[in-house]
């Protein structure tokens, strides 16, 4: 009998336990739903995980329990799924005010919080490393505090708000070079650098005047027309290029200046967060007339040149590169070293110096094969293989060699181009490698001519000339989206996915800019730096991969800016799915239009659809301003 009551106590005490933990974890799990069901701006906000916005149907989808396992399954195919697979959120959870500068995929506290191993003497860190779907940010990026619709292009090459991008630190460590200044509500923009204290024109102009090019002007009557500025700072020297009608792709990577392509962007300057690390760059061989480095603290040397044989694949025939830093004058005996080291490379790799004065030296890539072909056997770097593609840039591997012309090329003896303006509306000589012929590409031209101004016509009432500045086609094709706008007051980052036809190169050749892209990722970009996104069929094509579109909407947020504007353009499908989010998203319609008076068959069955992003902020909780 006493044994028997002692197991009877020691049952009771089991249930009892048992009840406490689970009283215990219902406690838990109310908690739980609660802060992620809310919409507060503190660190309770935050949610990882690809399916996560499914997972949590129970606390804000309006969903009930059961339904939670059926929410984990796609619901991709935009209507095809069924009722439970449709739950749409009433909102999403607010990142943390800390992420309000969140760029997924160039995030060293997931690098830190994932142990990767990466080579810091190489940039790694500075690479692209993107989160695993189970470490997603489902949550959209708040503004910082006083976050004010930032200022006009043209004004803003000069000034922006201070608190857009509440960081000063630049201001103080440059504050001999006259990169920027604080003054007010306001950070200034007099367009100093490293090397040119004295103002980015007449940088430039004295780069011109280096080169014999006429009237001191650096575009060289058109024939000069995109420049890739490498440790650009601030991107001022792209900035005063623009006036001369040339487009600089300027870049740097989120380091130790890590808001340097953040300020270059709200200025309305094109530039991109990127790294000559151990990657290619996501542009095509052959896409740049002059490169351009500015006491950019890259180490040339290492690696058996590697960095500037990617230049070198990056230029065009008979391109520039012009390399201001003490090397190039000589103060000291390292210096001096360098200097030797690094001309006996260059002369190895055929460029030849086509000027030289005082802390600048203009290399030249040579037009053809000859001298690849007269160097003694066994020369480095040597020519790459004969199998490498020399347009293959996503997530490849830089490699230490010379990428030679093809005999077409060679035989041109140049690229082949005709001058700026002209070129934007010449067919491309690459157009043959896709075997498109002219017909199709001006053909191509005048279609999105006409659809480019029926989309100024639906946003008439929402647009003026100064209203939209940075632009980004997230599916450029042959980019004559850009095309069209040339006479706006824009530029365009004309995006091509990885998986399509890499038709980037007949941009380039276009005197236009951009980069090669996969949509299942975020984009090198910081959060609110572009003002309009044209998504032609992005979402159709998203149909054919294991990835979301809710993360691809949360992803167009994170790049737009409050008040900017997105045009979607396909099926209808895809207008309805995105028509649900709207409110979630904070997203209001602007305009829907069917595609049958466009007057061309290619999009027949697609639906114009424009959404403007609304303003708004966080405090205690999530206020609309409007």
């Amino acid at each position: 009998m006493s044994r028997g009551r002692s197991d009877g106590s020691q049952k009771k005490r089991l249930i009892a336990s048992i009840c406490g933990v689970a009283i215990f974890l219902g406690f838990l799990y109310v908690y739980h739903g609660s802060i992620f069901g809310s919409q507060s701006g503190g660190s309770s906000a935050l949610e990882y995980g690809n399916k996560s916005l499914k997972r949590l149907g129970s606390s804000y989808l309006g969903g009930d329990e059961d339904a939670d396992g059926r929410q984990e399954e796609s619901s991709s195919g935009f209507g095809q799924g069924d009722e439970e697979d449709n739950i749409v959120p009433k909102s999403f959870p607010v990142c943390d005010d800390r992420h309000s500068e969140l760029i997924p995929c160039l995030d060293r506290h997931l690098i830190y919080q994932m142990r990767m191993k990466l080579d810091l003497t190489l940039m790694e860190h500075y690479e692209r490393h993107c989160p695993p779907s189970e470490r997603r940010y489902n949550c959209l990026i708040p503004p910082p505090p006083g976050y004010k619709v930032p200022i006009k292009w043209p004004q803003s090459r000069d000034e922006v708000w201070k608190a857009n991008i509440p960081h000063t630190h630049l201001a103080h460590e440059k504050s001999d070079q006259n990169w920027m200044v604080v003054k007010g509500e306001k950070i200034i923009f007099p367009g100093g650098g490293t090397h040119f204290h004295y103002g980015a024109d007449k940088y430039i102009g004295h780069i011109a005047n280096m080169l014999n090019f006429t009237d001191n002007n650096l575009n060289n009557e058109g024939r000069l027309r995109t420049v890739l500025d490498v440790g650009c700072g601030v991107a001022s020297f792209g900035a005063y290029l623009l006036s001369s009608n040339i487009i600089a792709m300027s870049l740097a990577p989120n380091d130790v200046h890590q808001n340097q392509i953040q300020f270059a962007l709200e200025r309305g300057i094109p530039a991109y967060l990127g790294v000559l690390g151990t990657k290619r760059l996501p542009y095509p061989s052959r896409s740049f007339e002059l490169a351009h480095c500015s006491r950019c603290r890259i180490d040339w040397l290492q690696r058996d040149g590697i960095l500037l044989l990617e230049l070198d694949r990056l230029l065009r025939p008979g391109g520039y590169f012009a390399y201001s830093s003490p090397e190039a004058y000589a103060q000291d005996e390292e210096d001096l070293r360098v200097w030797r080291e690094m001309s006996a490379l260059v002369e190895r790799m055929c460029w030849t110096i086509a000027a030289k004065r005082n802390q600048t030296v203009i290399w030249q890539k040579p037009l053809t094969n000859d001298c690849y072909m007269e160097r003694a056997p066994g020369t480095n770097p040597p020519l790459c293989q004969s199998d490498d593609d020399p347009d293959a840039v996503w997530n490849v591997n830089m490699e230490a060699c010379i990428t030679p012309y093809s005999g077409h090329d060679n035989k041109a003896k140049g690229s082949g181009l005709a001058p700026w303006p002209a070129r934007l509306t010449s067919p491309p000589p690459r157009l043959a490698d896709f075997g498109y012929s002219s017909e199709m590409f001006e053909k191509d031209t005048e279609k999105w001519q006409r659809r480019v101004e029926k989309y100024w016509n639906l946003l008439s009432s929402k647009v003026s000339s100064n209203t939209v500045r940075n632009v980004m086609d997230m599916k450029a094709n042959m980019g004559s989206f850009a095309a069209a706008l040339v006479d706006k007051s824009v530029w365009v980052m004309n995006v091509v996915p990885r998986d399509g036809p890499n038709t980037l190169k007949l941009i380039y050749d276009r005197g236009l800019i951009g980069s090669i892209h996969d949509w299942c990722e975020a984009y090198s970009t910081y959060p609110r730096t572009y003002d309009l996104l044209h998504a032609w069929t992005v979402f159709s094509d998203l149909e054919k991969k294991e990835c979301s579109p809710e993360d691809l909407l949360i992803e167009m947020d994170r790049m737009l800016r409050p008040t900017g504007f997105i045009i979607i353009r396909d099926k209808q499908s895809v207008i309805d799915f995105v028509k649900k989010y709207l409110p979630a998203l904070h997203w209001e319609e602007v305009a829907t239009a069917d595609s049958s008076s466009d007057s061309d068959q290619d999009g027949a069955d697609e639906v114009v659809f424009i959404v403007q992003k609304k303003l708004w902020l966080t405090t205690e909780s999530l206020t609309d301003t409007e």
